[in-house]
């Protein structure tokens, strides 16, 4: 944790420091997204999830916030928080570095978080991260979305995501290697470039350790629901 603290003091630090070096030609600027709030069908559950994003700086160097919670009635079950030092290496990608907080489940984890995001080929958009925390404890998370236009409108976005993990964590019920993965596909009417009512569907799978994990706990390990959200920007 020590060293963990040290790098993201570093990062945050050379912040500072190209932040005191922009000019006039490099304006503070900033952008919150809301990627998905939506409600899911779930067995009567029907959780309420949230993954959203802002960040804020300048051409080359910006602090982002990450957040990610989901919500069954008025128990929050899982909540996790990534706050990142961003800097631009090629006009397509940037390079990030800071800190992961997951407090659900129980007990708290935290992270050093590296990575990189930006646009692959065929305007996949790219988020893959090493997280290290505790006890050597690594998590490797990738995921990938594709925005495709049918319309001005009209637009269907799917989206793949995978967490990977170096060792069980029998406290919050992950085993080790390929721990998740989930694929979405959400339909998108865009009222205006801003903001988009979707529909839409989400599979979503445990492997190894963390499905039997899910078995005693009489949970299911693979569960396909139905979406309804919005996405928005700005």
């Amino acid at each position: 944790m020590r060293l963990h603290k040290t790098l993201v003091a570093i990062a945050l630090a050379s912040t500072i420091s190209s932040v005191q070096a922009m000019t006039e030609d490099d304006p503070l600027v900033g952008k919150v997204i809301i990627d998905q709030l939506e409600t899911r069908s779930a067995d009567g559950s029907d959780p309420l999830v949230l993954e959203a994003d802002a960040w804020f700086g300048y051409d080359l160097h910006k602090l982002w916030l990450k957040a990610d919670v989901e919500k069954v009635g008025s128990q929050i079950e899982e909540s996790e928080f990534q706050a990142l030092y961003s800097r631009a290496v090629d006009p397509n990608w940037d390079f990030q570095i800071g800190w992961r907080h997951n407090n659900k489940p129980k007990p708290t984890r935290d992270w050093l978080a590296l990575g990189f995001k930006g646009v692959a080929p065929y305007w996949i958009e790219t988020d893959a991260a090493l997280f290290i925390g505790d006890n050597s404890q690594i998590n490797a998370r990738l995921t990938l979305e594709h925005e495709m236009m049918f319309t001005q409108q009209l637009v269907l976005i799917p989206e793949l995501s995978m967490n990977l993990f170096s060792k069980k964590d029998d406290a919050t019920e992950v085993g080790s290697g390929l721990s998740d993965m989930s694929f979405g596909l959400r339909l998108g009417y865009e009222i205006k470039r801003e903001f988009a009512p979707y529909i839409g569907v989400n599979w979503s799978k445990k492997f190894g350790g963390t499905a039997d994990h899910a078995r005693d706990a009489g949970e299911k390990v693979s569960d396909t629901q139905f979406v309804m959200g919005i996405r928005a920007w700005f």
